[in-house]
């Protein structure tokens, strides 16, 4: 059965589990998901002036990883279709921004298949285990291409399936029966967030197969790194 990543179900999942969501991401990953973001930045670094346009932000944690990157320098906008995640974000970037202008961060509330922004406007357009919830991918993957500045990149950090046999049956096994229980029973919430997210991995293209979808949104020099034995992978994409 096809996993259900309608918009309306999508927003009501992450709403619910917003408060925690955090917490979750580094206890699942062991902490590793910050060491994940830390590389998507460093394969793809902000230079000169242009701003950065992080979708499916969640709560910013992506977007304020580019903003330090940039020397704290570079605009960044962070969108997101969840209200309650761009709360929690914005609340973040308040205790984080120290003496540095207000305006340098910006979070949107906007669907990443009808982006409100013009072409051509961003250095980068990054997103982090947020592609795979766009309900239509490869509109997403227009959408971000739109608005990339010809020249700029287009980077995606995704889960993906380890392909090192015996590695790939023992995370499956965890990744299918250990953590949707986990998940539950710490963030109770009616629309099973933690079974949604292998079921939305294992139907997600990986590979060259997304590969393929970003060339088919009008990106070339296509690249993809695996990482932490194929966990999560790092797409990376440059508009002509």
């Amino acid at each position: 059965m096809t996993v259900d990543k309608s918009e309306s179900r999508v927003r009501r999942m992450f709403g619910e589990i917003s408060a925690r969501y955090d917490f979750m991401n580094h206890l699942l990953s062991g902490g590793t998901d910050v060491y994940w973001r830390w590389r998507a930045v460093r394969l793809a670094r902000p230079t000169g002036a242009a701003p950065v346009l992080d979708v499916c932000t969640g709560t910013g944690d992506l977007a304020l990883a580019y903003w330090r990157a940039s020397g704290r320098r570079v605009s960044v906008v962070g969108s997101d279709f969840t209200h309650e995640m761009l709360a929690l974000a914005r609340a973040k970037w308040l205790r984080v921004r120290g003496v540095a202008n207000p305006e340098q961060m910006q979070f949107v509330e906007a669907d990443t298949q009808h982006l409100p922004f013009g072409d051509d406007q961003f250095q980068i357009v990054s997103v982090a285990f947020g592609l795979r919830n766009v309900t239509r991918t490869s509109v997403g993957l227009s959408e971000m291409t739109r608005v990339c500045q010809p020249g700029g990149k287009v980077v995606v950090l995704e889960f993906s399936t380890p392909t090192n046999r015996l590695f790939r049956a023992i995370y499956l096994w965890y990744f299918r029966n250990v953590l949707p229980r986990i998940g539950q029973v710490l963030m109770r919430n009616q629309q099973a967030a933690y079974n949604y997210l292998p079921q939305s991995v294992s139907e997600f293209p990986q590979g060259d197969a997304l590969a393929d979808l970003m060339r088919q949104a009008g990106l070339h020099n296509v690249l993809w790194k695996p990482l932490t034995f194929g966990i999560a992978t790092i797409y990376l994409g440059e508009k002509p």
